[in-house]
């Protein structure tokens, strides 16, 4: 173990691209423009192409500016190695477009967001099988596994109604069953959360959202915490069984998914994700702080139907997000009564934003079943307990005292 492996989480991150010596002493690894890179030696860039040597190829499978990221985010998840993408849809989309064949099976929780319930439909139309499941009990996932079926994909903390997933049954049966262990870490992010912990296979990121922290970029990272044994997964092709087997996987989605479908990273939004990871555990601290005590006042409303938010007592998951976050996260909705007209409410907010992003340093608001649930139609809604008056809040690192004061000015 290297001295650099002991730091805590903050210190190793702050310091992470300054150990790895970057050009001329500089604190932060140097955005790197350039989609091209030259070698003395022709036989040398053939060696890079055919994976005998480390170096750069090509702009879309490579820079260095984004590998500098992937070091960060493969140490916070205590991975083996990370590849990015250039929003957290694409590292599934592509991961799943690389692993998945047809006649394939693919269990997901069915409280996923919005786009990634949309993708995983769409996978149906080229003959993958999905079932769709309540995660936050792992029987539920055993009861639809078959002989077909190769991955598991859930979130920690489901948006926007907050469940739990069952994250410990359902790695043990992924170890039994040797399936692939997907989970999206974004709601909770590392500092609050490791799914490795759980027996994770693959961890999703989207950095736009808690990592990045401030909505200046967008970015996704797939890390692959070196649990899974390719050896007994038959998607793997034969070209990508070279080396260590511990990165088969990995070979084959860099290869067939980032290449192939091109999803890349810039390195000007690496450059804002990177630097803007390095608070994250102060922002996340502050966020779900703030984020506890508008839960708490808001459940206290009389004009608030139901709060949903892991860290309140009433929540069906309480206990299980108390046993493995650290804290329950900055992601809440609210129920308004039924008297409430929510675009009146949102309107009402001062300094509250009405956004459809979430993760940032403000805190924002936006009425679900109009807006990124739409699509999904009222009966799939209301099978997820989306209403029409619920109002997804992420909540951010403003002063609580004037958070309270906005929502019970907008509630009176």
């Amino acid at each position: 173990m290297s001295k650099s492996d002991k730091d805590g989480f903050t210190t190793g991150n702050l310091h992470n691209d300054r150990r790895d010596k970057p050009e001329h002493g500089v604190l932060h690894k140097a955005i790197h423009t350039s989609v091209a890179y030259s070698y003395d030696d022709a036989r040398d860039l053939a060696k890079v192409f055919q994976g005998k040597m480390p170096g750069y190829n090509y702009g879309r499978q490579q820079n260095p500016t984004v590998n500098a990221l992937q070091s960060r985010i493969t140490r916070m998840e205590g991975g083996l190695t990370s590849t990015a993408f250039a929003t957290g849809m694409a590292a599934v989309g592509s991961t799943l477009f690389a692993l998945l064949r047809a006649g394939d099976h693919v269990v997901c929780s069915a409280f996923l967001f919005g786009n990634t319930n949309s993708l995983m439909n769409t996978f149906r139309n080229f003959g993958i099988e999905v079932s769709f499941v309540d995660t936050t009990n792992a029987e539920n996932v055993n009861a639809v596994i078959q002989d077909n079926t190769r991955l598991v994909f859930t979130e920690t903390i489901a948006n926007p109604v907050t469940q739990v997933a069952d994250l410990e049954g359902i790695g043990e049966l992924c170890k039994q069953h040797k399936l692939i262990y997907v989970v999206d870490n974004t709601m909770t992010s590392p500092w609050l959360f490791q799914p490795k912990t759980v027996h994770a296979s693959f961890i999703v990121n989207s950095l736009t959202k808690y990592i990045g922290g401030h909505g200046n970029a967008l970015g996704g990272m797939l890390t692959d915490t070196g649990l899974f044994d390719w050896t007994e997964f038959p998607n793997i092709l034969d070209l990508y069984k070279q080396g260590d087997p511990a990165m088969w996987g990995t070979t084959q989605v860099r290869k067939k998914g980032l290449r192939d479908f091109g999803a890349t990273l810039g390195p000007e939004a690496a450059h804002h994700l990177a630097v803007g990871s390095e608070t994250l555990p102060m922002r996340m601290d502050r966020a779900s702080q703030n984020a506890q005590q508008l839960a708490e006042f808001c459940q206290a409303h009389p004009h608030v139907k139901r709060v949903f938010f892991p860290g309140l007592s009433t929540h069906p998951q309480y206990d299980r997000a108390k046993r493995l976050f650290k804290k329950p996260g900055a992601i809440m909705s609210i129920e308004l009564a039924d008297d409430v007209d929510c675009f009146d409410f949102l309107n009402k907010l001062r300094c509250v934003v009405t956004s459809s992003n979430l993760g940032d340093t403000r805190t924002l608001a936006i009425p679900v079943a109009h807006t990124i649930f739409f699509e999904m139609g009222a009966e799939r809604r209301a099978s997820m307990g989306i209403g029409d008056n619920l109002i997804r809040l992420s909540v951010g690192i403003e002063d609580i005292e004037d958070l309270l004061a906005d929502f019970a000015q907008a509630l009176a």
